[in-house]
C-alpha cells in the first residue's frame, strides 16, 4: 500500500502540537492548573497572560485529538495490510499494541508522568476487535463511547465548579531540586494518580480511534474530489462548530477548561486536519510541510525525544531553567517549544537521509517481526528506491 503523504504531515503537526501543550507542564514543573482553568489570572491582565491563553486556546487538546484520530487511521491501515497478506486480524497487532503499552510504561516511569501511549495501547486492543464488526456496530459503539465520555465530563465539570472535586497538588520540589531517580520513584509512588487521565479518556479514545477508521474508509485522505469534499465537511464542522465553542473558555476558564481539552478540542482537531490538508493542496512543494513530514515519519521517536529534551531543559537534574519560565512567564516556554521543534526537524531530516525508520520505530519493528516468519526490512535507505 502506497504511503499517504498527507498522513505523515498531519502526524508531524500532531507531534509538535502536542508538545505545545506539554511544554507548559514542563515549564511549570508539573503544575497543570492552566489545563484545569485554575490559574486565577485573567487573560487580559497582561501581554504574557494573553500569549499563554491564546497558545492554550489554539493548542491544548487539539493536536492530542488529532494524534488520537491518526492512531485510528493507522489501525485501519494495519488491518488492510493484514487482509492483503492473508494474515488473521487482529493477530500480530495485539502484540504490537502490547509493545506500545510497554513503551508507554517505560516512558511514563523514566520521562513523563502524563504519557498517553499506555492509554492508546489499551484502546488499540479494544478497537482492533470492534473494526472486525459491521459498520452499524462501529457507529453504535461510537455513540455509546461518546455518550459515556460526555456524561463523565459533565459530572466532572459540575463537581469541579462546585468545589467538590479538585486536581491533586503535585510536589514540585521533586522536579526542581530532586534527582532524576527521585522523580522516577515519585512517579511510581503516585502511579494511580498520574494514570487517572489515561484511564478516563479511554471512551474518548475509542470514539476518536473509530472516527479515524471511518474517515480512512470513507476516503477522507485521498487526493481525489471525494476526499476533498469530505475534508470540506470536516473543516465546516471542526472550525465552524468547534471554534465558537472555544470562546466559552475565554468567558469562563474555570468552568469550561476541562471541556475545552476533552470535548471541544477533538472537534476542532477535525477542522485543523482539513485546514492543513487544504494548505497542502495549494502548494505541494511547501518547504515547511516537507520538514514536518519527516517528523511525522518518525512520530514515536520525536514524541519521546521532545519530552526528554523538555525534561533536560526545565527539571532540576538537567539545566534547571524552570525559573526562567517564572521570570519571563509565557515567552520562555514558547521560545523553548520553538527550539525543540527546530531540533526535531533537523534531527528527523538528517536521520532519514541515512535510515528508513526512526530509532524507536526500528526497535519496535524488530520486536514486532519476532512473531512473523519473515526477514525484517533493513533500516538503511536505498537511494534508488
Amino acid at each position: 500500500m502506497q504511503r499517504i503523504r498527507l498522513l505523515d504531515i498531519l502526524r508531524g503537526f500532531a507531534i509538535i502540537g502536542t508538545l505545545g501543550t506539554n511544554i507548559w507542564i514542563f515549564a511549570s514543573v508539573g503544575d497543570i492548573d492552566f489545563i484545569t482553568g485554575q490559574v486565577g489570572v485573567p487573560f487580559w491582565s497582561s501581554a504574557e497572560a494573553m500569549v499563554q491563553a491564546l497558545f492554550t486556546l489554539f493548542v491544548n487538546g487539539k493536536f492530542l485529538g488529532m494524534l488520537t484520530i491518526l492512531f485510528g487511521v493507522g489501525l485501519e491501515i494495519k488491518r488492510r495490510q493484514a487482509e492483503r497478506h492473508l494474515r488473521p486480524w487482529p493477530g500480530i497487532y495485539i502484540w504490537s499494541s502490547f509493545l506500545l503499552f510497554l513503551d508507554g510504561l517505560i516512558h511514563f516511569i523514566l520521562v513523563m508522568e502524563y504519557d498517553v501511549l499506555m492509554s492508546y495501547a489499551v484502546t488499540a486492543i479494544i478497537v482492533a476487535y470492534i473494526v472486525k464488526r459491521s459498520t452499524k456496530v462501529i457507529k453504535r459503539t461510537m455513540i455509546i463511547a461518546g455518550s459515556i465520555h460526555v456524561a463523565f465530563m459533565v459530572m466532572l465539570t459540575m463537581a469541579m465548579s462546585s468545589g467538590e472535586a479538585e486536581m491533586g497538588a503535585m510536589d514540585t520540589a521533586v522536579y526542581t531540586t530532586g534527582s532524576w531517580w527521585e522523580q522516577v520513584l515519585y512517579r511510581l509512588d503516585h502511579f494511580l494518580i498520574f494514570r487517572a487521565e489515561a484511564i478516563f479518556i479511554i471512551p474518548m479514545n475509542i470514539l476518536l480511534f473509530l472516527s479515524g477508521v471511518m474517515l480512512m474508509r470513507s476516503g477522507a485522505f485521498a487526493a481525489d474530489e471525494k476526499g476533498k469534499a469530505i475534508r470540506r465537511k470536516m473543516l465546516i464542522w471542526g472550525i465552524g462548530v468547534g471554534g465558537p465553542l472555544h470562546l466559552l473558555v475565554l468567558m469562563s476558564p474555570e468552568l469550561f477548561a476541562m471541556s475545552q481539552r476533552y470535548l471541544f478540542a477533538p472537534l476542532l482537531a477535525l477542522g485543523y486536519m482539513a485546514l492543513i490538508a487544504k494548505l497542502m493542496e495549494k502548494r505541494e512543494d511547501n518547504w515547511l510541510a516537507a520538514r514536518i513530514e519527516k517528523v511525522g515519519k518518525m512520530a514515536l521517536s520525536c514524541y519521546i525525544m521532545q519530552n526528554i529534551l523538555a525534561s533536560i531543559i526545565f527539571y532540576g537534574w538537567g539545566l534547571n531553567l524552570h525559573g526562567f519560565a517564572k521570570d519571563y512567564f509565557a515567552w520562555f516556554p514558547v521560545a523553548m517549544w520553538v527550539l525543540i521543534v527546530v531540533i526535531l526537524i533537523i534531527f528527523s531530516h538528517v536521520w532519514l537521509r541515512y535510515f528508513k525508520l526512526g530509532p524507536f520505530e526500528w526497535v519496535w519493528k524488530q520486536m514486532t517481526s519476532i512473531t512473523v516468519k519473515q526477514k525484517p526490512t533493513a533500516t538503511t535507505n536505498n537511494k534508488n528506491a
